[in-house]
């Protein structure tokens, strides 16, 4: 195998497709998302974001990494859908405890990023709690891996 030599920046097919494949996962999460959350949350850029962080997700950790074959492919998909996840939860998490410290809610630095890991728990615990959502994530995960590593071998 040799080492992978291409720059991040440099664009390829299969990063064009790794990104828009965890994009296009990111909205459908989303929007499968948002009827879990309490009535009258207001998401403001909720998707805008977490299709961002697909877009950096599957740019540079899935293209990156294509054109190793399909059990390849598929973890490949499953890793990028998983660090996709983490960020958005901790990005989210962030932005929360954020609003929360402009109404004064903590009482010093310490508790307000401590809040961050807790919130970012249990948005984490209230996505676990819904199937579809799971499914959703481990379907879409293996076929952007897969179109991924299609894309590598296709046109690269």
């Amino acid at each position: 195998m040799q080492p992978n030599t291409q720059s991040t920046a440099q664009p390829t097919a299969a990063k064009l497709f790794a990104a828009g494949s965890l994009a296009i996962l990111a909205f459908i999460v989303s929007g499968q998302y948002m009827p879990l959350m309490p009535e009258g949350k207001d998401f403001g850029y909720f998707t805008h974001i977490n299709m961002g962080l697909g877009i950096v997700c599957g740019w540079n950790i899935m293209g990156r990494r294509a054109g190793r074959g399909v059990t390849a492919a598929i973890n490949n998909g499953l890793t990028g859908m998983t660090a996709m996840v983490f960020w958005a939860l901790f990005i989210q998490g962030c932005y929360e405890m954020f609003r929360l410290a402009m109404r004064n809610r903590y009482d010093g630095p310490i508790e307000a990023l401590a809040a961050i890991f807790t919130i970012a728990m249990d948005y984490g615990w209230i996505m676990l709690k819904a199937p579809i959502l799971i499914g959703t994530l481990l379907v879409g995960g293996v076929l952007a891996g897969l179109v991924t590593d299609y894309a590598k071998k296709r046109w690269n």
